[in-house]
């Protein structure tokens, strides 16, 4: 089974470290993290707002992996799971 018990920081991390995310600003106990699409590609900005809790609930968790642009909820919780 992956894992899906992550703190904000670690997705906060893997997003800016592996995932290209640049941290925007901070609103509270939220980050607003930016990804800019290369040139090349067809996508639009991505913006993901991520809480800085101890643990991320599964539905929040899923949200940011929407906005991040993750297609595949496992694959994403996997891939957080190995970069963190």
């Amino acid at each position: 089974m992956v894992s899906r018990d992550f703190s904000g920081d670690d997705v906060i991390k893997v997003l800016i470290n592996v995932g290209g995310f640049e941290w925007q600003r901070t609103n509270g106990s939220h980050v607003i993290l930016k990804w800019f699409p290369p040139e090349d590609h067809d996508s639009e900005i991505r913006t993901v707002s991520v809480p800085r809790h101890d643990r991320i609930d599964t539905g929040t968790l899923r949200t940011i992996a929407d906005q991040a642009g993750g297609e595949d909820f496992d694959a994403f919780c996997q891939w957080i799971d190995q970069n963190r």
